[in-house]
């Protein structure tokens, strides 16, 4: 069970079928791209069974859906994400102005990057946080980002082509833990780190929480850091709304001081988890964590 609670993977497809990707949408709409999407997604559920399940739990036991209702959500649920990969591949491809976005909330990422201090981006895997990336210009502070190292060669170099006209450095997680020596040395120069917070990589530093009818860990290293180093953070939620509109929400995180450090990093990942959950009950469907996220939740599908 532990095994099935473990992110594994990189975006798929292979170097070939990437670098067609960033071809077909040199010169192709998106919608074409959608179309085809929609016809692969029932073969991808019959040999990705273990990612398909997850999903159907989370639909079952967090929201309490019919097994027909949750076989539904289930595949617009990988539906979604299809097309949020395809987004990424038009970006890639330079198709920057196919999309809009509406900021809510842009008042608090304003007041901190135009502050002196450095600050924590705190990142989920909802909807597509990637792309805020692609469509968020800093040019007063670097944005350090946070990214799994595993990722294809082409993926990598596509981001770093895109990123680097947006003032953004990525520094990749390592088996050495240097990352976090990156991250600490941004933060103290006053710039920004922006990092997934649903996830653990392996991590010991976790706190279990409260999360949508059931328990799940959630790391705490980002909010340690926020602790030590007096910086604030704010979590972004990035949410496709149509083919071409994208909403980025931005909401800062805070708690009461606590009586250690431990504890006030466990009030932040606590005040995160709540922001987080707010937006998933809102956004069902784009919840893309493709594995038993929640602590026995296989045991509660009936």
């Amino acid at each position: 069970m532990e095994e099935n609670r473990k992110w594994k993977g990189n975006t798929g497809g292979g170097t070939l079928g990437q670098r067609g990707l960033v071809f077909f949408f040199r010169w192709w709409n998106l919608r074409l791209g959608y179309a085809f999407m929609a016809l692969i997604i029932p073969l991808y559920i019959i040999f990705a069974r273990k990612r398909y399940l997850a999903i159907y739990h989370y639909f079952r036991v967090q929201f309490g859906y019919s097994k027909w209702k949750s076989f539904v959500k289930t595949y617009r649920n990988h539906f979604l994400f299809g097309q949020v990969i395809l987004d990424r591949f038009a970006l890639y491809a330079g198709r920057k102005d196919s999309f809009d976005v509406e900021i809510i909330g842009n008042e608090h990422y304003e007041r901190l990057v135009n502050g002196k201090k450095g600050f924590i981006i705190a990142g989920s895997h909802v909807g597509n946080f990637e792309i805020s990336g692609y469509l968020l210009n800093s040019t007063q502070k670097k944005i350090n980002a946070l990214i799994y190292g595993g990722e294809t060669a082409e993926v990598q170099k596509n981001r770093s082509k895109v990123l680097k006209n947006n003032n953004v450095n990525l520094i990749p997680v390592s088996d050495d833990m240097s990352h976090i020596f990156a991250i600490n040395s941004a933060l103290q120069n006053g710039e920004i780190a922006s990092m997934p917070c649903d996830r653990i990589y392996g991590s010991a530093k976790a706190a279990e929480c409260d999360f949508i009818h059931g328990k799940a860990d959630f790391p705490l290293g980002a909010f340690l850091l926020a602790v030590s180093l007096d910086v604030e953070v704010l979590a972004i939620f990035v949410i496709k709304i149509s083919t071409k509109k994208y909403t980025i929400f931005a909401r800062p995180i805070s708690a009461e001081v606590a009586i250690n450090r431990k504890r006030q990093a466990e009030n932040l990942v606590n005040s995160y988890v709540r922001e987080l959950e707010i937006i998933v009950k809102q956004f069902p469907e784009q919840w893309f964590n493709f594995y038993e996220f929640w602590k026995l939740q296989q045991q509660k599908v009936c």
